[in-house]
């Protein structure tokens, strides 16, 4: 059994903060909300007082939160994540940030001997409520074996893809494949209905052939049927997509459909999609094209 902290109880941290206390471990968690430590207690974890209460006594500490400012805030900052813990700790930032604070975070922790993976996930809350989620880390190899088995209890597809940092560049790279899927089923859809053709019909088709993906597999019927109740809302993908933007810039490299996708993406929020479902640039697509639908 591990002592673990867990930060961050959100849609996809009261699942995975579930998972592991299930699995056997003594799991402390915190967050702002009363329900999300309502539905920890529930599982079988603790509710913290604060963040210091969480992990004071944690042999692995495990942040899920929604961006670097929130990171930075409750893991750096006086009182944080690394003013609490004992020398030893195994932190696991499990949130979607940019590659560089995944690396501030690694040096700080370096400091007071601190070990620090980056680990954000990609599944959404499907695969984090089915334990079925792709975990990509970055940091020492050692230090991806002693986290190993916490990860197998939150996910299917487990890798060390680098150091530190490098679990960020692999999540942005996900997630303007992604994006760019789902900006390229929504203009399929589109193409189809205007066409006068099934779209149901001739998404099923393109399921089987070379245009397969998980995005057809899981959301080609939702899309036609203009269901976009969240599993992963625009504005977290817009956030995302800016991550991806700046990890080109950095890296010295031009990704045009990157910046494309990401154009959409924003589109979709400024329209007022921001907490719908990222398949809902399909609505995007049908305003380019003059033509709406109905959210169901």
């Amino acid at each position: 059994m591990t002592k673990v902290g867990f930060i961050g109880l959100g849609v996809m941290g009261t699942p995975m903060a579930a998972h592991l206390a299930g699995a056997g471990h003594d799991v402390s968690g915190f967050d702002l909300s009363a329900d999300a430590l309502a539905k920890l207690t529930a599982a079988g974890g603790r509710a913290a007082a604060d963040v210091a209460d969480a992990v004071a006594e944690a042999d692995v500490v495990i942040t899920m939160l929604p961006d670097h400012p929130q990171v930075e805030q409750v893991v750096l900052a006086p009182g944080g994540v690394l003013d609490a813990v004992k020398p030893g700790t195994l932190l696991a930032d499990m949130s979607t940030i940019r590659p560089e604070t995944s690396i501030a975070v690694a040096k700080a922790g370096a400091l007071k001997g601190i070990r620090v993976l980056d680990a954000p996930v990609s599944g959404g809350q499907a695969g984090a409520e089915q334990a079925a989620l792709s975990i990509m880390v970055g940091g020492e190899a050692d230090d991806f074996e002693a986290a190993r088995p916490l990860f197998e209890a939150l996910g299917k597809t487990i890798v060390h893809v680098g150091p530190h940092g490098a679990g960020q560049v692999v999540k942005a790279a996900n997630q303007l494949v992604v994006g760019g899927i789902y900006g390229l089923v929504a203009e399929a859809i589109v193409l189809l209905e205007a066409s006068g053709v099934d779209a149901g019909t001739g998404l099923d088709v393109l399921a089987g052939g070379l245009a397969g993906s998980r995005i057809l597999e899981l959301k080609r019927k939702s899309m036609v049927a203009r269901q976009f109740q969240p599993g992963f809302r625009i504005d977290l993908h817009h956030k995302d997509m800016g991550i991806a933007l700046a990890a080109a810039r950095q890296a010295d490299v031009a990704l045009p459909m990157t910046g494309l996708v990401a154009q959409l993406v924003a589109a979709g929020r400024a329209m007022g999609y921001g907490s719908l479902d990222h398949s809902a640039l399909l609505k995007v697509v049908e305003g380019v094209s003059g033509r709406t639908s109905e959210e169901v």
